[in-house]
């Protein structure tokens, strides 16, 4: 149908603008034609005047026809088919400035309740929710229901939610609009999806949770423990690919953003009857361990394939999933009696261990392989030796890497969660084997932890975490030296001693955050230093002495880790001294006065802690410094 030359665009919105309901019906009649022509696609302005010379209310009223008595059935199916037809063609050719006013995001709860041309409604109501704005209108719409019941039916349904989540917990003043809506709609999802294999809602909440704003999830929801059933369900079936994908995804997601309780719930319960008569924890990780292992040897060939970094988000997932559990076993262990609830079998508990750690030493491997192919070139190269650049047809590299394209390997979250889960699993497990494997990454762990940026990962608490149980040997601590470990650790140091000792910069996140990771740097270095082999600390070590010497306690009242941390560098630096020779002795004599002070001064911060247990064991281990210090004089 096309339109009559004669018939203006005037004249078309005189009828929009009518009074009467049936020149408002022939107008938008005319309109759709117009606009399904395509006749207006270039024409902004004719456009907008058109959209705005329509009424709201008109529309609204279009779309609740089909709930009247009044109207025929079959006209008023006619009407509401029009209205959606007509917004959802706005939806697509409206400038962003018009889909973020009101006219058109008020649409929203008119749609939901419309629902009847329902996937023109879901893509126009994604229009809407993809404005911050129109996220927060619907967000404010009291009855979702009829988009809820339709969600297993039109997948759409989950995208809506998402943005709508996920555009809202971006504005401020609304995380807990945004937290109250997650825990009302999650609840309805899950018995909507029951009877469903579930994959298209775990693969939902698996990438969307993760994405959302701090605080807009609540701290341990009633919905945790029916969606470990339906996870629990769905890997009883033996899945698909897609599932085992979407299993992975959410349940990696959960046990970090609820590692407090949601482990438990995985990892705990027990639908062994189904699953071969073994605990279902022990099946799930078996899953991902033979998922490990399977992948590493033709992973180094997909580093350049488009479907590269999908695979590398799943067995990130599985390396974060086995880190949970390690941590979950180890907590199980610890607990004495059968108060904890859980138990593997012995046979069982010796055959997981022996699989773990076969994988991590794969993983050790291949983190070997990936490194020396994007980065090294070769396995221990200092690096001074891998500065050299060559210019190629496909851009600037190092001249020792090869079969990589490009040097990502620092903002590659596979690498950083295998490291993650081999520190883990060699902390716990006191296997010399792994930990001297570990130690020809050396090179590899402290270029990731110095060139931490923006646009990298951040690699330096897993680092810390696996040098602290590499460096139990002489041979780990010389490969550990010989790549400046050392001044790479103490720079940070310095860092982190600058950052708490101004008053106003840090916040107590970031307070706590740093002094964390400092007191897991005092610990590596503490390993170095109480060696046996470590007969005399070099002289650039005592730089740790004067560091410490300087600290300023500047705030009046500093956090418990941040104590701690202050107390651990006492520590260190009276260790240091205790090893000094004799002539270095009376070099540094002069920084005992400072010592002796800055305990005096953490023996007062002490008396104001309000756990009496935390303080007196601080004023315990200011004692015995204060002990080591008067024996040094």
């Amino acid at each position: 149908m096309s339109l009559d030359p004669s018939f203006t665009i005037e004249k078309m919105k005189d009828l929009l603008q009518a009074k009467d309901d049936t020149s408002r019906f022939v107008g938008l009649a005319l309109l759709k034609s117009v606009l399904d022509n395509g006749q207006l696609a270039q024409d902004l302005e004719t456009l907008r005047s058109l959209w705005e010379a329509m009424s709201p209310k008109f529309f609204d009223r279009l779309l609740r026809a089909p709930q009247s008595e009044k109207v025929n059935k079959a006209e008023s199916k006619d009407m509401a088919n029009l209205a959606v037809a007509v917004l959802h063609t706005f939806a697509i050719l409206l400038p962003v400035d018009s889909r973020q006013e009101k006219r058109f995001i008020a649409r929203a709860g008119p749609l939901v309740k419309a629902l009847l041309q329902r996937y023109l409604i879901l893509e126009t109501l994604l229009t809407i929710v993809s404005q911050p704005e129109g996220a927060i209108e619907l967000l404010n719409v009291q009855d979702t229901s009829p988009l809820i019941e339709i969600a297993s039916q039109y997948p759409l349904v989950l995208d809506v939610i998402k943005y709508t989540w996920l555009n809202a917990s971006s504005l401020l003043g609304e995380t807990q609009a945004v937290l109250e809506n997650v825990d009302k709609i999650v609840p309805n999802l899950l018995v909507v999806f029951k009877g469903t294999d579930g994959v298209t809602f775990i693969n939902f909440l698996g990438d969307c949770l993760p994405k959302l704003e701090p605080g807009t999830l609540p701290s341990n929801p009633t919905w945790l423990k029916p969606l470990s059933l339906l996870l629990q369900n769905l890997i009883s079936r033996k899945p698909t690919a897609a599932g085992r994908a979407a299993y992975t995804k959410l349940a990696a997601a959960l046990v970090q953003i609820f590692p407090a309780t949601f482990p438990e719930l995985l990892f705990k319960d027990d639908t062994s009857t189904a699953m071969d008569s073994k605990p279902f924890s022990y099946l799930f990780v078996n899953l991902f361990l033979i998922d490990l292992r399977s992948s590493f040897p033709t992973l180094l060939s997909q580093l350049n394939s488009s479907d590269y970094p999908s695979t590398s988000q799943r067995l990130a997932a599985a390396f974060d999933i086995l880190s949970s559990f390690i941590g979950f076993l180890v907590r199980s262990l610890d607990d004495e009696g059968p108060s904890s609830g859980y138990s593997l079998p012995p046979d069982l508990l010796l055959k997981l261990r022996k699989d773990i750690a076969e994988t991590i030493s794969l993983t050790i491997e291949y983190l070997r392989d990936r490194w020396d192919a994007s980065v090294a070139g070769a396995s221990g190269l200092h690096p001074e030796a891998r500065t050299g650049t060559a210019a190629t047809s496909e851009g600037t590299r190092l001249t020792l890497t090869w079969e990589s394209m490009k040097d990502n390997v620092n903002a590659d979250p596979l690498i950083l969660a295998g490291i993650r889960a081999l520190a883990i699993w060699i902390r716990e497990d006191e296997n010399e084997s792994l930990r001297n494997e570990s130690a020809g990454l050396m090179d590899m762990f402290l270029e990731l932890y110095r060139t931490v940026s923006s646009s990298s990962l951040d690699f330096r608490y897993p680092v810390l975490l696996a040098l602290e149980a590499i460096l139990s040997t002489e041979e780990s601590v010389d490969i550990f030296l010989g790549q400046n470990g050392w001044e790479i650790l103490i720079l940070d140091l310095q860092a982190i001693i600058q950052h708490n000792s101004d008053e106003n910069a840090p916040t107590v996140t970031s307070e706590s955050a740093e002094a964390n990771r400092g007191l897991q740097i005092v610990r590596v270095l503490l390993a170095v230093v109480d060696l046996p082999a470590t007969s005399f600390p070099r002289e650039d070590w005592m730089k740790v002495v004067t560091t410490t010497s300087a600290i300023k306690i500047s705030r009046s009242d500093p956090s418990s880790v941040l104590l701690e941390f202050w107390i651990a560098m006492l520590q260190l630096s009276a260790a240091l001294l205790s090893k000094a020779a004799g002539g270095m002795m009376k070099r540094y004599f002069t920084s005992h006065a400072a010592l002796s002070g800055l305990v005096n001064q953490l023996k007062a911060q002490t008396n104001k802690i309000a756990d009496k247990a935390e303080a007196a064991e601080f004023h315990g281990l200011l004692e015995d410094v204060a002990l080591d210090l008067e024996n040094l004089r």
